[in-house]
């Protein structure tokens, strides 16, 4: 039986390719605006549509009880905005993020803003076993800078942004894989697979 996955609709955004690439890779989606839902979720995706403020504004009423379920084990997988929220704060917006991960999200101090393209996450964590060519597709104006151990994995844009990162059974990522071709489908692959052992 594939793995249910519940794939959160801030509002903003189309989730379209998330959601195929998703099921491409096996998973049952099942998409929801009702953020009170995440919580009885048995997987959960916070997809990469949305600014850090008008994304927030959904998830605050119920993000003691989000963060609760990441904390007991809950399999998580946040791209770009989704990843951001998960921090305690953003330079982006004046709300507070989830605070599941310790720290904020900061602008990109580089020559280009913002980044968007391809580039190369280097990283030694099982979620990127067998993805021969780890080029992903970036879109971002900022990025999460972690205070603790959750960073993994990184990517060279005008030196190294954290761009890949863990705490218990949740994952972030700054890149796109829903957009990263074969890279993007192996790595969501991947993702299924640790969330599944999850249960």
């Amino acid at each position: 039986m594939s793995l249910k996955v519940t794939l959160a609709d801030y509002g903003v955004g189309n989730l379209h390719s998330i959601r195929k690439a998703m099921e491409l890779c096996g998973a049952n989606v099942i998409v929801v605006e009702d953020m009170s839902l995440l919580p009885e979720a048995d997987c959960i995706v916070l997809p990469g549509v949305g600014a850090f403020d008008k994304t927030m504004e959904r998830m605050q009423p119920f993000s003691e009880s989000i963060v609760s379920r990441l904390q007991a084990g809950v399999p998580c997988l946040g791209i770009c905005i989704g990843m951001q929220v998960l921090f305690q704060e953003s330079e982006e917006g004046e709300n507070p993020g989830l605070g599941y991960l310790h720290g904020r999200v900061v602008r990109l101090q580089t020559p280009r803003i913002p980044h968007m393209g391809w580039n190369q996450v280097i990283s030694d964590d099982a979620i990127m076993n067998g993805i021969s060519d780890p080029h992903f597709y970036f879109a971002h104006s900022f990025h999460g800078q972690p205070e603790d151990y959750s960073d993994i994995g990184h990517t060279d844009y005008y030196g190294k942004i954290p761009t890949l990162f863990r705490k218990g059974n949740t994952y972030g990522t700054q890149f796109h894989p829903e957009k990263s071709s074969t890279a993007g489908l192996e790595f969501l692959s991947n993702f299924l697979s640790f969330a599944e052992g999850c249960q």
